[in-house]
């Protein structure tokens, strides 16, 4: 590959290193400089450019990383269509994500060049979820590189397991003092735990914490048909020799492991009855809060075998300080519970889609379409108002003069909304706890709806994102807790944060609406007309 500067004839047929800015000429990053281009850089002025060309067996970026993408994709992963060198891989189904972490450091190890970064293993994913990317460094590389990574990749590299597992016994013991309340969260919340696998409890039952009544629960729950039991003692376990684990030695089972290197979750026992996986939970599985059963149990779910190695081997990493949706202090905490909460709204779109005309200057009801949202948004609680410009920035802004709203200019609109997501972000003030994310071109969304949004919003309780939701449906506006910036600020390209709700599905707290409100948005002249005669 060629890599240097050149005229504008010369760079013929070259693609740009880097964005270039020369008075009313842009031309971004990665743009293949044909006769137009170089008419246009000779018209403004430009004498030389530096741009790539790729040699005779080398393979453009996008190539490269498509075709070790399609390599390590195993069952239940799709391939996203390559774009600026890089291919993303998503979940295909529910289930586990299971990597050889070998052939990942393989295919890295082959070139500087190459990269692949996944989620962690044995994560729980859902249907779309982002679980790894491949991305190329140069805007191309040596296909011999390209062909020794896939060579290197190993069968199922990357693969998501389903979950198999539905039926789950549960059996909790009694002693004096345990509450019967207590025992009932804990179904509740080991029910909502088990959800997202597509498993439910199909019997429980409640014994004195003796050995022989216990042994005789899980022996009734194999015989109803469960596929996994759970044994939540009275008391914890405190030796192999404790009531539990004596339980299932009593019925011919195995103890196949007793505790584990991740805190919270260090008191678990795992064993099996007839082949049948048996756990003996610790005592932090009755908390919703992520801990290490969740990790074990997920496994079990999707028929993944956990041995003693893979228990051991939880250590680093298994200190579970930071979970997301833990309650912490705010910094300025509100005598009336009130959240600060910032708006954004975005309106540096393009309007392809429309053949022309941008949509968010055309007109409903004798205003503009844009004037219409953040007027709405400005009737909200929301703390401030930021209005992230474009194309055609100057008419946006002259939209919206005289309203109280912060403008934000994106000068990579033209890359998809993801930059206008990380330009608003970037642009909220310090002193708000989250930011409700507005799209320009939804003129049915009202304050009323944004302010039940807020009031939903609580993240001392784990609620750190709001959506609303109707019939199933998720739309938008979508409310997103401080504690996700830095993940918004990684978004790229023309897509929005679908997988970042998916990923973090215990935080997401879903806000019933009626109608099209969240779900109406103006694309096409089709559209519009149709809203117009609404």
């Amino acid at each position: 590959m060629k890599f240097g500067p050149a005229s504008p004839r010369e760079a013929i047929g070259g693609v740009t290193v880097h964005t270039l800015r020369q008075g009313s000429l842009v031309l971004k990053k990665g743009t293949t400089i044909g006769a137009a281009e170089a008419e246009a850089l000779e018209k403004a002025g430009v004498r030389e450019i530096v741009v790539v060309r790729l040699e005779q067996g080398d393979v453009s970026e996008d190539v490269a990383a498509a075709g070790i993408a399609q390599a390590v994709a195993g069952d239940g992963v799709n391939v996203e269509r390559a774009f600026t060198g890089r291919s993303n891989l998503f979940a295909g189904r529910a289930g586990v994500l299971v990597i050889d972490r070998a052939a990942v450091d393989r295919i890295n190890g082959v070139d500087e060049a190459i990269t692949l970064a996944t989620l962690p293993a044995f994560k729980p994913v859902v249907e779309g979820e982002m679980i790894a990317t491949v991305k190329l460094i140069p805007f191309g590389v040596d296909g011999k590189l390209r062909d020794a990574a896939v060579a290197v990749s190993g069968k199922d590299t990357l693969r998501v397991a389903p979950y198999i597992i539905r039926k789950v016994g549960i059996v909790s013991t009694l002693l004096p003092g345990l509450s019967p309340k207590v025992i009932d969260k804990t179904l509740r919340v080991t029910a909502e735990r088990l959800a997202p696998a597509g498993a439910e409890i199909i019997a429980e039952r409640r014994v004195p914490h003796d050995e022989v009544a216990l042994a005789a629960s899980i022996r009734e729950l194999l015989g109803l048909g469960a596929e996994l039991v759970i044994v939540f003692g009275a008391s914890a376990i405190a030796d192999r020799r404790d009531v539990i684990p004596a339980a299932l030695a009593g019925i011919g089972g195995k103890v196949e492991h007793f505790g584990m290197p991740v805190d919270p979750g260090n008191l678990l026992l795992i064993g099996n009855a007839g082949g049948v996986p048996v756990l003996g939970a610790p005592g932090c599985a009755r908390s919703p809060v992520e801990n290490g059963f969740d990790w074990v149990l997920m496994r079990l779910l999707a028929g993944i075998k956990v041995t003693r190695a893979d228990l051991t081997a939880m250590g680093v990493g298994g200190l579970l300080m930071e979970i997301v949706t833990r309650g912490q202090p705010r910094s300025a905490p509100d005598p009336e519970g009130n959240r600060n909460v910032s708006a954004i709204v975005l309106a540096a779109g393009r309007s392809t889609r429309m053949g022309g005309p941008n949509k968010l200057l055309a007109e409903l009801n004798g205003k503009k379409l844009v004037r219409i949202v953040a007027e709405q948004v400005l009737a909200s609680r929301a703390s401030e108002v930021i209005v992230v410009t474009g194309h055609q920035a100057e008419l946006v802004e002259q939209a919206l003069a005289g309203l109280h709203v912060k403008f934000v200019r994106n000068p990579e609109f033209a890359g998809g909304l993801a930059s206008s997501v990380r330009a608003g972000i970037a642009a909220v003030s310090d002193k708000a706890d989250g930011a409700i994310v507005c799209l320009g071109d939804m003129p049915l969304i009202d304050a009323q709806l944004i302010d039940r949004l807020i009031d939903a919003f609580e993240p001392d309780r784990g609620h750190l994102i709001t959506v609303p939701v109707a019939e199933g449906r998720r739309g938008n506006p979508v409310l997103w807790s401080r504690r996700f910036f830095t993940e918004l600020m990684t978004l790229d390209g023309d897509v929005g944060a679908r997988h970042l709700i998916a990923k973090h599905a215990e935080a997401v707290t879903e806000v019933p609406v009626e109608g099209e409100s969240a779900f109406l948005d103006i694309d096409t002249p089709q559209g519009l007309e149709a809203a117009r005669q609404g």
